[in-house]
């Protein structure tokens, strides 16, 4: 009975596959949880220092969005860097503020670091997600389920990506009317994957390092069931578990907002540990991120 169990589980999964690629017939059913880096190759306000006041003066605000400095477009933090360096006094930063375009005139404040606007600037959204498959036939691999947002709602348009090892750290438990999160940090830089796509179905990527395991047959959207089946996740060591579970929906594929499966959470050790899907099982972000910023 078990492989039946597990193929019904796998299809959580396979549902998006065939929209995205051409995959073998058996793939690696993952459930380790790894560090995300989205950039949208958008530069945006994130905080001010308060030793240079620069930009505040000026009339930037936190949330600014940083089109271009002068003639120079800006897709990083870098690219401000370079455009400070480069400008003879004063600059004129073209900003995005909801939607609407503004000129903001700005004289840099002259430090031994460089010319600065006195800002914290944040290049993307980043966070832990849970990978739930790999095709270890082409380093294809998926994660999330779900699409990532940005601040307004919509789907983060992806320029690049990168994905990186990560733990837990804690678990914030769920409970009526509260999601619950599982909070996790980056173990090492050491790159495991670059990413390709945001869709509403997920996000993908590929990898040269993989993860091991024993592949499964992918199944159809047509054999899936109603029932009894497994989900994979890491919860609280590094290695993932199975879970038990029971698939009480099946969604029409043609559904807009990619959900495919509504599941409940049977497995007693998972519901004592996290009150059932919290933030993080899929994914988790913290879109406020301010850790080693970029100070400009």
């Amino acid at each position: 009975m078990k492989p039946t169990i597990r193929r019904i589980c796998f299809a959580v999964f396979s549902l998006y596959l065939c929209a995205v690629t051409a995959l073998a017939k058996d793939l690696i059913p993952v459930g380790k949880v790894i560090g995300l880096e989205l950039s949208a190759g958008t530069v945006t306000v994130a905080a001010f220092e308060d030793s240079l006041t620069a930009g505040k003066s000026s009339g930037l605000q936190v949330g600014d969005t940083i089109v271009s400095i002068d003639d120079t477009a800006i897709r990083c933090a870098e690219d401000v860097r370079q455009a400070l360096r480069t400008s003879d006094g004063s600059v004129n930063l073209t900003i995005l503020r909801e939607g609407e375009k503004k000129i903001l005139n700005i004289q840099p404040q002259i430090t031994t670091d460089g010319p600065k606007l006195g800002v914290y600037l944040k290049q993307g959204i980043t966070g832990i997600g849970t990978v739930t498959f790999y095709d270890p036939e082409t380093g294809l691999f998926g994660a999330l389920g779900h699409g990532v947002s940005d601040n307004r709602g919509a789907l983060l348009p992806l320029s690049r990506g990168n994905a990186y090892p990560a733990s837990i750290v804690s678990i914030q438990k769920g409970k009526s009317g509260a999601p619950g999160q599982l909070k996790g940090a980056l173990k090492s830089n050491h790159l495991l994957g670059t990413l390709q796509s945001n869709t509403t179905r997920g996000i993908f990527g590929t990898t040269s390092s993989g993860w091991k395991g024993a592949t499964i047959p992918i199944a159809t959207a047509e054999e899936v069931r109603p029932g009894d089946a497994i989900i994979r996740s890491t919860i609280r060591d590094s290695e993932p578990k199975d879970y038990s579970v029971k698939i009480l929906k099946i969604y029409p594929k043609t559904r807009p907002d990619g959900r495919n499966l509504l599941i409940e959470i049977t497995d007693r050790a998972l519901l004592d540990t996290t009150g059932g899907i919290i933030q993080g099982m899929g994914v988790s972000y913290n879109r406020d991120n301010t850790g080693n910023p970029n100070s400009l």
